[in-house]
């Protein structure tokens, strides 16, 4: 009645017609006698173990999973949050640069970082992020907070993630100072990324920078998108016009990094992470253990296939 039903110990002496005290000794004796039997997992242990197969699985320098306690999705990102500053605060060492992109997700990331006394680390933006709507992208608070927290001043893009037309891309970039940003996000040797799910709240989607055309293709082929790129589910670009119209680092630049770090989790973005682990993207993983279960599982099935 108390481990398998749920009952109270007082609906149980209830039911027996004995006093609760009379309950509570026989669960004691019951656990002395060996009826009962407990055994604690560690949370911790068990995302070691995973960890280590999703390494395996997909090649990766380092994975990270962090136990959390409901699938929610502002619970786990609360929690990724807080795992991946960690990392990053071990991870930074003098003369580095850290390149990010932006989104809630790494909103949690920043603002769960700690100062730490390094010399001569650059922060710089790897995309542009100016909203067309009065959804917030949160693009100039994270490049803000990560430079406070590596005491530097951050190199932002002042400039939507995607423009009308690829001729206006290609103007924008000539810009000397334009130019000069964007070559620091490519020499930069950390760069820290997320993904985005192709939903209707999406944060990439409700700042107005498709037309109609532009998201039939992003709902029909699109697993996700990494650093503004909509990939499919192996990782391939889903529209080589669409990737020409965004500003900021390439995937194959992505690639070319010491450490790619990707921080993402939930069930609605399991096929966006899942693309950005095919395309090898991202080196090092942080996401939550109920998306790690779901990936390895991917994974198992497209090898029996």
């Amino acid at each position: 009645m108390y481990y398998e039903l749920d009952y109270s110990q007082q609906e149980i002496a209830k039911r027996l017609g004995v006093s609760r005290p009379t309950v509570s000794r026989l669960l004691q004796l019951a656990k002395e006698e060996g009826i009962v039997q407990i055994r604690i997992v560690d949370p911790k242990k068990n995302s070691g173990i995973t960890a280590r197969r999703l390494e395996e699985r997909f090649g990766l320098k380092k994975a990270v999973v962090v136990p959390v306690p409901d699938e929610e999705e502002a619970v786990i990102k609360r929690y990724l949050g807080e795992a991946a500053a960690g990392y990053l605060w071990d991870t930074v060492q003098d003369g580095d640069i850290i390149a990010t992109t932006w989104g809630t997700t790494l909103y949690q990331v920043a603002v769960h970082l700690r100062p730490k006394h390094v010399r001569d680390v650059k922060v710089v933006q790897l995309n542009g992020g100016v909203s067309h709507s009065e959804t917030d992208t949160y693009a100039h608070q994270i490049v803000q907070l990560f430079g406070k927290a590596f005491q530097t001043s951050p190199y932002f893009i002042p400039l939507p993630a995607i423009v009308d037309h690829a001729v206006v891309k290609h103007a924008i970039e000539a810009d000397r100072h334009i130019r000069n940003i964007l070559e620091l996000g490519q020499r930069a040797n950390i760069a820290m990324v997320t993904v985005g799910a192709p939903t209707d709240d999406s944060v990439l989607i409700k700042a107005n920078y498709f037309t109609e055309a532009d998201l039939a293709v992003i709902y029909e082929r699109g697993a996700g998108d990494i650093c503004s790129r909509y990939i499919d589910v192996d990782g391939v670009l889903c529209s080589r016009e669409l990737d020409n119209r965004t500003i900021g680092i390439t995937l194959d630049e992505l690639k070319k990094k010491e450490q790619s770090i990707l921080v993402a989790g939930g069930i609605s973005k399991v096929n966006a992470v899942y693309g950005a682990l095919k395309g090898r993207y991202t080196n090092v993983l942080v996401t939550d253990q109920y998306t790690a279960d779901s990936l390895l599982k991917r994974e198992e099935q497209a090898a029996v296939r």
